[in-house]
């Protein structure tokens, strides 16, 4: 019995218009993919092979994971060969992340080796998740890999502004998405994150999406995704999962500071020199 790929959740609320939720896990274990796209409110889990030393079985997990919430993972991959570009899709994740894109040239590149036919001439196979394992026609699977899986473009660099504008108008290029960290850097302001120019290059990147029918998507907090989204962005990163664990503990080993008494030593029987007679000391 032929089957159908299942359809991008994070395509499906930004063509309706609406805002697709990310957060990022940088975590290993699927168990928190499941924590959190059991949760509800969030559209996306944003995965790493960039900066996140995953191998390929922890994202296949991950990926197994969300599904079972209808969660999309996006994988941001490691520049390298196709390959690498190819790989999360068959996986079945609903999307990759490729950084620092660089020029035209670069993402057209890019589309070629992440769209089929006739769009680009990305490497056919179908006998994986993304293809139900062969169970899809070869049509059918083409077509629901090029509607229903996208491409995120990088933007953390200047050079590439020079060419902005035809790359996000580009054919099979489904989402731009700007990186301030890396691009403070790299204008020479490391964390300055209202510089005039980022700000600058932030609107252009969500006014040339909207220009060409394209979606942009960006990192933000819960203190700002309004104004983020007001600006045109369609898909938004907030927060991730280890600050969250992060800060929990932090919270813990703070209150239990406060509380001297709890943690130093005392004659009580349980603790300090009434324990120690009891061991013989």
């Amino acid at each position: 019995m032929a089957s159908s790929m299942r359809p991008s959740r994070v395509l499906k609320k930004m063509r309706n218009g609406e805002t697709a939720i990310a957060l990022k896990l940088n975590l290993a274990d699927a168990r928190v993919a499941e924590i959190v796209a059991r949760l509800g409110g969030v559209d996306c889990l944003w995965t790493d092979m960039e900066h996140v030393p995953n191998d390929w079985s922890i994202i296949e997990k991950q990926i197994w994971a969300a599904k079972g919430y209808d969660v999309d993972v996006l994988v941001r991959v490691a520049r390298g060969s196709y390959s690498n570009l190819i790989r999360p899709l068959e996986m079945d994740a609903a999307g990759i992340m490729i950084p620092h894109v660089m020029s035209l040239a670069d993402a057209k590149q890019i589309v070629r080796q992440t769209k089929f036919h006739p769009i680009g001439l990305r490497a056919l196979d179908g006998g994986n998740a993304d293809g139900s394992f062969c169970t899809m026609p070869l049509d059918d699977y083409m077509r629901d890999a090029n509607e229903q899986r996208f491409n995120v473009l990088q933007i953390e660099d200047p050079e590439p502004l020079a060419e902005l504008e035809e790359i996000i108008a580009l054919p099979g290029m489904d989402m731009i998405f700007f990186g301030p960290g890396d691009f403070s850097q790299a204008i020479g302001a490391p964390g300055q994150w209202d510089h005039p120019f980022i700000t600058e290059t932030r609107l252009k990147i969500a006014h040339l999406a909207r220009k060409h029918g394209k979606f942009a998507g960006t990192l933000c907090s819960v203190a700002n995704v309004a104004d983020i989204v007001s600006m045109g962005y369609n898909f938004v990163s907030v927060g991730a999962d280890v600050i969250g664990v992060t800060q929990y503990l932090e919270g813990i080993v703070k209150a239990l500071s406060q509380q001297e008494s709890i943690i130093k030593p005392s004659t009580s029987i349980y603790g300090g020199n009434e324990w120690n007679k009891g061991r013989g000391k």
